[in-house]
């Protein structure tokens, strides 16, 4: 079977050039704040016009403007991705605003910290709902829409390939899931569609989530950490741009971890 992708997509360009996503058109789901926010800053800088899509849509005009400060398009559309017709109504109006899609961010994600034998079905299944099956039928909705060479990015953690310091089973198993959904669209969409599928990991960064952890909590973390200290959102944007943008051409079914050397050690 001949691949669909081009036979050498990276030929000709300089090296920075590879991080470049000019006339590109980015979805980034949980847009609203923080990782998912930087994410969407970072693809606008790297020239990507970009659909920032969360159930909070009010918080999206000041993602939408630092986009805007780019010199790049934005687009807001209110979704829960745990329902699939908002995932395709996603993908539907970054279509009709732009006319294609090229990288997917599947960020939006929700957490609990509860006790095994205390958590209710309600909750471990309201995790999985959004973290993993969201990110399912987002993928879904734009790989439908997405030419060859395209990128999907799923949003993991490290807590999907060591154990958490904090009761958090749903959350876990829904970021484990996820590097095993990656792997499977991988090979199912690389060489039969062009689109390539990865996961990013991140450890334990500085946002307003770790700022609000007890101080004892966070140092239990950091302590499975050869680096022991947080990581930056800078750090993570550059990850994330590697994956989405032509750098990373022969890179799929992957997860690449920037924790510190935590999921390591």
């Amino acid at each position: 079977m001949t691949p669909s992708t081009p036979a050498h997509p990276t030929s000709g360009s300089s090296v920075l050039d590879l991080f470049r996503l000019d006339g590109k058109v980015a979805v980034v789901t949980g847009a609203s704040s923080g990782l998912g926010a930087g994410f969407a800053l970072a693809l606008a800088e790297a020239g990507a016009d970009v659909v920032l899509a969360a159930r909070r849509t009010d918080p999206l005009a000041g993602t939408g403007a630092g986009v805007g400060g780019h010199g790049r398009r934005w687009l807001a559309v209110g979704a829960d991705v745990a329902e699939p017709d908002d995932c395709e109504r996603v993908a539907a109006s970054a279509l009709e605003r732009f006319g294609r899609i090229d990288v997917l961010i599947n960020n939006a994600g929700v957490s609990t910290v509860v006790p095994a034998l205390r958590e209710s079905p309600a909750d471990f299944r309201r995790v999985l709902d959004v973290n993993l099956s969201g990110s399912y039928w987002m993928a879904q909705a734009c790989a439908r829409q997405m030419p060859p060479g395209s990128s999907i990015v799923n949003v993991a953690s490290v807590l999907g390939l060591v154990a958490s310091a904090l009761p958090q089973a749903a959350y876990s198993a829904s970021k484990a899931g996820l590097i095993g959904l990656t792997r499977d669209l991988a090979q199912q969409w690389s060489g039969r569609r062009g689109i390539r599928v990865n996961a990013l990991a991140p450890g334990f960064v500085n946002t307003e989530m770790t700022g609000e952890m007890p101080e004892e909590t966070l140092d239990r973390f950091l302590s499975g950490s050869p680096l022991n200290r947080l990581g930056t959102q800078r750090e993570l944007d550059a990850a994330m741009l590697f994956l989405a943008a032509p750098a990373s051409a022969y890179v799929t079914g992957t997860t690449l971890a920037v924790d510190g050397g935590m999921s390591g050690h």
